[in-house]
């Protein structure tokens, strides 16, 4: 199974903080692109997946590796 890239709570915390600052600034794609690099936790993604589509997650520049780490590459092909 792929190891997942480890990020501290602090560094999540400091780019949760710059997007939300872009967001306030009225800055919707660059919060997005912020967010985007936050690992989804499997959970969560599990959950998109059922909602929006494995497309959408896979395709959508999102950071799937917690989600890869816990239940393999091909999660999303089950």
């Amino acid at each position: 199974m792929p190891q997942a890239r480890t990020m501290s709570l602090d560094q999540k915390l400091s780019i949760s903080n710059k997007a939300l600052a872009l967001w306030k600034d009225g800055d919707t794609d660059g919060y997005r692109r912020l967010m985007q690099k936050l690992p989804i936790p499997p959970y969560l993604a599990k959950i998109a997946k059922e909602k929006i589509g494995e497309n959408v997650l896979a395709k959508g520049g999102w950071d799937l590796s917690e989600t890869e780490a816990e239940c393999g590459q091909d999660w999303h092909n089950r």
